[in-house]
């Protein structure tokens, strides 16, 4: 596949990536290269090759959508410089 330096500079136009002309034929260039990688893949013979699992066939793992408290309380208030029963306790801010 080929592109023409036109191509090439409306793709760099649309990305708002500024091209210099000598810089177009240099790109050209490489996305040439690019391109005749990408369809030397058509060559591969997949034909009896299962599909991979891509976005369509996955399923989420989703687990129950429930509130709890992670039952780690006494973990969680060891870290407190102040706590009142199960309760942090913290300086009152408004008078």
């Amino acid at each position: 596949m080929s592109l023409d330096a036109k191509t090439v500079a409306r793709i760099a136009r649309l990305a708002r990536i500024g091209l210099e002309d000598d810089e177009v034929a240099t790109i050209q260039g490489q996305m040439e290269g690019i391109l005749g990688w990408v369809d030397q893949l058509n060559e591969v013979n997949v034909e009896d090759v299962p599909p991979m699992v891509g976005t369509g066939l996955a399923q989420p793992h989703l687990r129950q959508d429930m509130v709890t408290d992670g039952d780690c309380r006494e973990a969680v208030l060891s870290n407190a410089p102040d706590r009142v029963g199960p309760f942090f306790t913290v300086p009152k801010v408004v008078e």
